[in-house]
Order: structure tokens, then C-alpha cells, then sequence
């Protein structure tokens, strides 16, 4: 089976290892675990991965310094992953060049939530993802933070906007609520999922019946998609 991206996950507990391989597995990411600081490194040197997840506590190199040996030649996402809580070793690990850090114990879905908004942060530097959108009688613009709808600019709330158009970045795909929360809320939120019906609620306001071409559509049970026909 072919991921779209494979994720190195290494740490020394092969419990954990197990635990966030079925998880991430779950979320349609392929994963590679190692045990040990060197075997990360080599991992990185030789194989195809999207992002690591580097625990600080292993054997043979510890995290810090594999972390340092790969950033040598390598500009990958890293994930530390730590039962520490001092402040300084986040700070040393982002300062080594981490770009992001969690605390042991965690909630998986906390975990894989970060994953995603960095490779979505990534996905968007390397121009993965257009900043406009158009279709017939809509255009957004997500960099500029513009809406216009029958070619006249319509005031929009930053994450109504944001809500849109990663829907319409992934037309006829049916999305959950507490999905949409995670991609466009972010980890670091913990509302609950009437919150995605209240933006949309609005979003309707705004763009129902525009145009015959597209919908935003409810998926009943399920949840919703940008619908383009």
C-alpha cells in the first residue's frame, strides 16, 4: 500500500512505537519505527520520510543529538517527543532546530493533530497549495484573507474563510466535524463540534444559491463537503 506520507517514529518503548504506528495508520500515514538515536539518523539519511518523530531518552544517541545530525543535512519536520517537562529542553531542542515538542503522556489525537498542521505548514511554503480559489461566481483568496462572491467583496470572519476554502481545496470530499475542527482549528483547540455548524450556518448566508455548479452540502450522519458538479 502506497502512503502519501511516511512518518519515522523513534523510540527506545516499543509500546509507544506500536501505539502511534496503529494510530497514525489510521489516519492513512505510513510509519517506520526505530529504536535508538542512530538508527534515526540512518533512517533519515537513507529512506523517503515526510516528517520524524524523535524521542529524547535513546539509547546509543540520544535525541538532541540525533537531532543535531540530521539537521546537517536535513531540513525534514521534527517532532520531539519527550517525558520531560523542563522548560529548557524545549527550548534547546527548538533552538537545535525541532519545530515542534510535546510531553509525555499525551493524547494521540493532540499528537497527530500537529503532524498535520505542520505538513499542512509545509505543504504551503513549498507552494503545495494555491492561496486562490475560484469558481463559478466565487473567489477566495486565502492569503489575503478575501472572499468575493458575484465578483463583490463579502466580509468574512478569518475562520469562516479559512473553513471554506479547505473544503473547496478538496471538492466532493465528505469531511467529519470533529475532522474539519483538527485541520482548521488547530491541536491547540478544544471546542466541540457545533461549532463547525455554526461557520457553516453563516457560510451559507453568504454563497447559497450563487451558483448551480457547486454547494456547500451536509452530509446527514456524516458531516460536509464542498459538492462541484
Amino acid at each position: 500500500m502506497k502512503f502519501q506520507n511516511n512518518i519515522l517514529m523513534a523510540d527506545d518503548d516499543k509500546n509507544i512505537c506500536e501505539l502511534i504506528r496503529l494510530y497514525l495508520e489510521k489516519e492513512g500515514y505510513g510509519v517506520c519505527c526505530v529504536y535508538d538515536g542512530k538508527a534515526a539518523v540512518d533512517a533519515v539519511a537513507t529512506g523517503d520520510f515526510s516528517l520524524v518523530i524523535l524521542d529524547i531518552m535513546m539509547p546509543v544517541l540520544d535525541g538532541m543529538e540525533a537531532l543535531k545530525e540530521i539537521r546537517r543535512n536535513s531540513k525534514i519536520p521534527i517532532i520531539m517527543l519527550t517525558a520531560k517537562g523542563e522548560t529548557i529542553d524545549k527550548v534547546l531542542g527548538l533552538e537545535l532546530g525541532a519545530d515542534d515538542y510535546i510531553v509525555k503522556p499525551f493524547e494521540p489525537k493532540e499528537l497527530i493533530a500537529r503532524i498535520k498542521a505542520i505538513l499542512r505548514r509545509v505543504s504551503d511554503e513549498s507552494g503545495g497549495e494555491p492561496d486562490g480559489l475560484n469558481f463559478e461566481n466565487l473567489y477566495i483568496n486565502k492569503s489575503t484573507y478575501e472572499m468575493k462572491v458575484n465578483g463583490e467583496e463579502v466580509d468574512t470572519p478569518p475562520k469562516e474563510l479559512e473553513l471554506l476554502f479547505y473544503l473547496c481545496s478538496h471538492p466532493n470530499k465528505v469531511y467529519t466535524r470533529d475532522q474539519l475542527l483538527n485541520e482548521v482549528w488547530g491541536y491547540d483547540y478544544y471546542g466541540d463540534s457545533r461549532t463547525v455548524d455554526v461557520h457553516v450556518k453563516r457560510l451559507r448566508e453568504k454563497i447559497d444559491g450563487v451558483s448551480e455548479r457547486w454547494s456547500l452540502k451536509t452530509v446527514w450522519g456524516v458531516g460536509y463537503k464542498f459538492e462541484v458538479r
